[in-house]
Parts: C-alpha cells; sequence; structure tokens
C-alpha cells in the first residue's frame, strides 16, 4: 500500500458488486439501511464504499445494494489498486466483522 488515497464521487452504474461478499442483510434490517442512506446521505462521505482496480466493492456491498435502491446516481468511493488478493480477502473480512 502506500499510495495516496482520496475519496471521490463515482457514478453507481460504474460499481460492481462482490459475488464473494460473505454478508448480507435482509427484509427489516435492508429496509433500515436503505432509509438510513435517504436520511443521511453525508454519512457515506464519511465511510465511502472500498473498490479495487475493477470496481468492485471490497467494503459496502450493502450500502451499494441500498444506494441503488435509494436511487441514487452517484457515491463516494475510496480505491486501491495496489492490494494484493490476499489483502482484498482480510479487508473484506475484516469489514464484515464491524
Amino acid at each position: 500500500m502506500g499510495a495516496i488515497i482520496e475519496t471521490v464521487l463515482t457514478p453507481i452504474g460504474d460499481i460492481k458488486p462482490n459475488p464473494d461478499n460473505p454478508r448480507v442483510i435482509k427484509d427489516k434490517q435492508f429496509r433500515k439501511l436503505v432509509q438510513s442512506v435517504q436520511d443521511d446521505p453525508w454519512m457515506l462521505k464519511l465511510r465511502p464504499l472500498v473498490v479495487d482496480k475493477d470496481m468492485v466493492v471490497i467494503g459496502g456491498n450493502m450500502r451499494l445494494k441500498a444506494c441503488q435502491e435509494a436511487g441514487f446516481t452517484e457515491i463516494p468511493t475510496v480505491q486501491d489498486s495496489a492490494l494484493t488478493e490476499e489483502q482484498k480477502k482480510a479487508f473484506i473480512v475484516k469489514d464484515n466483522l464491524s
């Protein structure tokens, strides 16, 4: 790592969900998440989606789904193209524990 990382607004259609995402929330919890991003979209700037060089989400899959459901056209992202596959896997696990 060591690259300068900045948050940018990214068209939501450019972001790809991670098919291997281990975390899924459903029904009532998902509706709460959608409501939360609608009520407080500024919070996404404080916790942007993390994507790899291919724009695949490695942190924030459920937030991506909630933003899609809420009709967002752009969403804050942080891209790190320097992560190895092992680092990506470790990040996904740790991010889903929080």
